[in-house]
């Protein structure tokens, strides 16, 4: 039995267990799971590790110990170690981070709010009817800072109101309404915290990319690139077909509005001579 002040050496290996998965794997992250219920977390950690991205659930101060001696061997996971706060786990694997934090945003959804949490954006509601019946809900949702009236014998609220700042505490009162009004302002599910990739480290906001606007954004600096390619006349594999394109269309107008005959010019020009021949016996009344 270990004496006072000792650790347990079941810690121990526990601990160690830990470092040796920050230094198995090129991508170590630390992923939040607060308030994630313990069967849908049990079933999260069975799917991710299918795909070859293991959790290991452990209290903070096994995690901070286990960083700071895997530290000593990997110093990139220095950063980690102020990331270790609040309901934590661990997420070793290889591939591309952003691809993970997409790959564990998807297992978060809407969730109500019970009160006392902490806002995580501007909780802001929309202006319009409400389900609720006329009644004394609309003292209720008044006392609680909503801007409810009753209209031809609806209830509904009279312009778009922030309700809660983020960063604000959400009070029961407030929570109440707005799960009354299927407004669910939290989420649940993994939270892709921090993530250390051979010597680069990813903070949340560096991984928390929009794919699409950034493919509209590529997409749309293409058309530019290629219409200023266009424009100046610059040669390449991917303009000179076009510019071709182009300089045939205009000599094309150009011999047609010479009255130039050849192969491709005769039609546009006999057909020219027609509608004008047309216009001058409209003119001369024959």
């Amino acid at each position: 039995m270990p004496g006072r002040g000792s650790v347990h050496p079941q810690k121990l290996e526990h601990v160690e267990a830990l470092k040796q998965q920050f230094l198995s794997a090129p991508l170590t992250a630390l992923v939040g799971i607060r308030g994630v219920p313990a069967s849908a977390l049990q079933s999260m950690r069975r799917e991710l590790r299918g795909r070859g991205h293991p959790i290991r659930v452990a209290t903070n101060s096994s995690i901070g110990h286990a960083l700071e001696a895997a530290v000593k061997e990997r110093p990139a996971l220095e950063p980690l170690v102020a990331q270790v706060k609040d309901q934590t786990a661990v997420l070793t694997a290889e591939g591309n981070p952003f691809a993970l934090y997409q790959e564990l945003a998807k297992t978060r959804s809407p969730t109500p709010a019970r009160g006392g949490e902490l806002a995580p954006n501007d909780i802001t509601v929309p202006s319009g009817p409400t389900s609720f019946k006329p009644g004394p809900i609309v003292g209720e949702l008044q006392h609680a800072g909503f801007p409810a009236a009753i209209e031809k014998g609806k209830v509904v609220l009279k312009k778009d109101t922030l309700i809660v700042k983020a960063g604000q505490t959400i009070s029961r009162e407030v929570a109440s309404m707005l799960t009354r009004l299927e407004i669910f302002p939290l989420e649940v599910g993994l939270e892709l915290r921090a993530v250390v990739e051979g010597s680069s480290f990813y903070a949340r906001d560096d991984l928390a990319v929009d794919f699409e606007a950034q493919r509209s954004e590529v997409v749309r600096a293409h058309y530019r690139a290629l219409g200023l390619a266009l424009e100046i006349g610059f040669p390449s594999a991917l303009t000179t077909p076009l510019l071709v394109a182009r300089a045939h269309r205009r000599a094309l107008a150009v011999a047609t509005a010479a009255g130039f005959v050849t192969p491709a010019t005769l039609p546009s020009i006999l057909a020219r001579a027609l509608r004008e021949a047309a216009a001058l016996e409209h003119l001369t009344g024959a």
